[in-house]
Formats: C-alpha cells, structure tokens, sequence
C-alpha cells in the first residue's frame, strides 16, 4: 500500500499479522453484510484461540459458524446464539465460552471502542445476570450498569462500495453491525464487492469515513440465505 491507497490484492495479504489468541470484531448479522471471505482465509490461515465480538456466529457450515467447525473461537462475545446448531452445543458443553451482550449494548460497545471511549452507563441489562458484577450508578433516579467498550486487535467488515481511500458505501441493511465493528480494529479490514476510483463516490453518500480502514480489497460474494421460506404449492 501506498500513501492513502488501502487497497491489497490478495486475502492473505488483507489479514497479514492475525496471531492466535487475538481479538477480533465482526461486522454482519446473521448472513446478511457478513465479510465472508475476511472468514474463509481466517479458517485457512488456522488462527486458533480467537475472542471474537459479533452480534451472532452464522449458521452452520457458513460465516463465523466455519470457525467453530476445528475450534478456532475460545470466545464469543454476541448477542444471540441464533440458527447455528454447533454454536448452542459448544456453548452448553462449555467447550465455547459465550458472553451474551444485549444487541444495542453490543453496538454501542463497538461504536464506544472506535471512538476511543472506554465505557458508558446503560439501563438494559440492571437487575439481570447481565449486569452481574458490574458497577451500578443511579442518574435521576434510574439505576445504570457501566459498560466497558470493545476494542479488537483485528476488525472485519463487508460493504458495497469503497474507493481507494477506504471511503465505505454500505447497502440496505447490510449497514447493520458493519460501520461500528469496523472503527473498533486496530488494524481494520473491509472486503467490498465494487473498488472505484478516488472522486467517483458522492460524499454526501459515504456511511463511513476510510480514516477507520486499514486494508481494503474487492471480493465475490455468495450471498447465502440463512432461512428460506417458500409458499406451499
């Protein structure tokens, strides 16, 4: 890379320096924006011992779920198990490690470790095993729980369009997780399925600033369904 071009030509070089034992923030809900490629080259690379904060692990045999397939996760941090088999019976055998985070804490989270915050107080969660040894204050009679923010030594994301500079333009609602996981990474990856020159995307159109990204490349995407439901005949 040159200067403020972020764009690499190869997956192996996108996730250069992922070591066991680090920290990553995923975007993506279930199948939807997920980085899926950023995924595969995770499993092919054989990085084990990884905590990684996403808002759930896929499905079965797709997304963060391949992970799970040799152990490659010790922690998941989400908030929801959701449609993955595996996922459930490693975390009730204790074989994973899980931290349920209620899904508008687990944003904020992300979005507070971007913006170099390093907790908050929320009300969700007081009173509940999620706020289990945690600081309580109490604001204008309401009692909050202190949040810590999550900061990864690696993000990943998806989006549908970046320039050469890391300027993002993410797609529907595939701007779920991605934009806040994505400011959370050290070192922050983004696959994109179009990479367009400096100038050609319309600033007012940008969701997300390339000052968060660090590597950029342009991928081709399955786009998998992650529950299909069809009318009878």
């Amino acid at each position: 890379m040159a200067g403020f071009d972020k764009v690499v030509g190869s997956y192996e070089e996108a996730m250069a320096g992922l070591e066991d034992n680090m920290t990553i923030v995923a975007g993506g809900f279930g199948l939807c924006g997920i980085p899926e490629n950023l995924i595969k080259e995770i499993k092919r690379r054989g990085t084990k011992g990884l905590t990684v904060a996403s808002n759930n692990a896929g499905t079965d045999g797709n997304g963060l779920g391949i992970l799970l397939e040799d152990k490659q996760i010790k922690k998941m941090i989400a908030s929801y198990v959701g449609e993955n088999a595996l996922f459930e019976a490693q975390m009730m055998s204790g074989e994973l490690e899980v931290e349920l985070t209620p899904q508008g804490t687990l944003a904020e989270k992300m979005r507070a470790g971007g913006a170099g915050i390093p907790a908050f107080y929320t009300a969700t969660g007081y009173g509940t095993p999620v706020g289990e040894g945690k600081e309580v204050r109490e604001f204008n009679g309401r009692n909050y729980i202190l949040e810590e923010a999550i900061q990864g030594d690696f993000s990943i994301g998806k989006a549908w369009k970046g320039d050469r500079m890391g300027n993002l333009v993410f797609r529907k609602t595939s701007r779920n997780f991605n934009p806040m996981a994505i400011t959370a990474g050290k070192i922050a990856v983004v696959e994109v399925e179009e990479i367009v020159e400096i100038g050609e995307l319309d600033p007012d159109e940008i969701h997300l600033p390339g000052i968060y990204v660090n590597r950029l490349i342009q991928g081709a995407f399955e786009k998998n369904i992650e529950k299909r439901t069809v009318r009878s005949a």
